[in-house]
């Protein structure tokens, strides 16, 4: 049976109002339960999640801070489309800043940094036994900050972190697929082997392959998704 669109809000959670409806409008875009390029109404969306405008409101332009949504002068919020030109320009900006990031990183980074990283990685695959995506995310999310700090660039980190609004809804297709979470799980691995290490050729290679096989399985995906719908 197909989830509903959008479900009421459940107050059985420490978490503020508008930070869950932000977590649940964010989790239907990821999910296809609202579609690309669809008018996104607060008052439509505060009835179904039995809240008021205020924290649709706030949520919408969280959405549009990190690419989720985009808001049209004079006509509104209407969730952001993902083009396959779109992913293919992320991603190649990505992958070499992801190289050079996990490469210096393998030069400068410290034992602390390295003892988070496993941190993670164990988080992770704890994780990866359920179905919570939005802590997967979280946790992914993490695991390559360590990294980014790691390689003592402060310019380095300012750059992707204004790509995050892009990747991070990459992030959460990608690894809503079936195995994907494992399979960056390993990757991970290797890359945090190869940091170790101090091997900087290594790591850079890997953190690239990493970033392709990521961009690869999100484009399979709307490819398989365009095949259904045709």
């Amino acid at each position: 049976m197909d989830k509903p669109r959008l479900v009421p809000i459940r107050l059985d959670n420490y978490k503020p109002l508008r930070e869950l409806v932000f977590e649940s409008l964010r989790e239907a875009i990821i999910e296809g339960r609202l579609k690309p390029n669809e008018r996104l109404m607060e008052i439509q969306l505060a009835e179904e999640m039995g809240v008021s405008r205020t924290p649709v409101r706030e949520a919408l332009r969280k959405l549009e801070l990190e690419g989720f949504v985009v808001m049209v002068p004079r006509k509104g919020a209407y969730v952001a489309g993902i083009s396959m030109k779109d992913i293919v320009d992320v991603f190649e900006v990505r992958a070499a800043l992801e190289a050079l990031a996990a490469g210096l990183a393998a030069e400068r980074i410290t034992e602390e940094e390295l003892d988070q990283l496993e941190r993670y990685l164990v988080q992770i695959y704890e994780l990866s036994e359920g179905d919570n995506i939005n802590a997967i995310v979280e946790g992914d999310t993490s695991f390559h900050d360590v990294m980014y700090r790691a390689s003592r660039n402060q310019r380095l980190v300012q750059i992707i972190t204004h790509l995050q609004e892009q990747i991070q809804r990459f992030r959460m297709t990608s690894l809503s697929q079936p195995g994907r979470t494992r399979v960056a799980l390993e990757e991970h691995k290797k890359i945090v082997d190869a940091v170790a290490e101090r091997n900087v050729e290594l790591a850079q290679h890997l953190a690239r392959e990493h970033i392709e096989n990521a961009e690869q399985s999100l484009l399979n995906t709307l490819k398989e998704g365009k095949e259904t719908d045709g």
